[in-house]
């Protein structure tokens, strides 16, 4: 028996969740592509922001990014340090 496709008013671009469902996308991640696309105000495709590379941040800016991720022994770290810690 063919499965059929059900319709869900929720989804913006039925055909666009449909494909990405087929190519094994979550329903959840598969409607919020779809939505997006379908929304003239949004690019899902288009990256976000660009943060300039570790190795222009400020050593306190690497800390403040190091404690937010948890990095053990972060205090005692040099900005060096800090940055290989953060690409590890």
């Amino acid at each position: 028996m063919a499965k059929e496709k059900e319709s869900n008013p929720s989804i913006k671009d039925e055909e666009t969740y449909q494909a990405l469902r087929d190519k094994g996308y979550a329903k959840s991640k598969a409607a919020a592509i779809a939505n997006a696309q379908a929304n003239d105000n949004m690019a899902p495709s288009r990256k976000g922001g660009k943060a300039p590379p570790y190795e222009k941040w400020t050593r306190d800016a690497l800390y403040d990014r190091a404690r937010e991720l948890d990095v053990d022994g972060r205090s005692q770290m040099t900005k060096s340090e800090l940055i290989d810690a953060l690409r590890g």
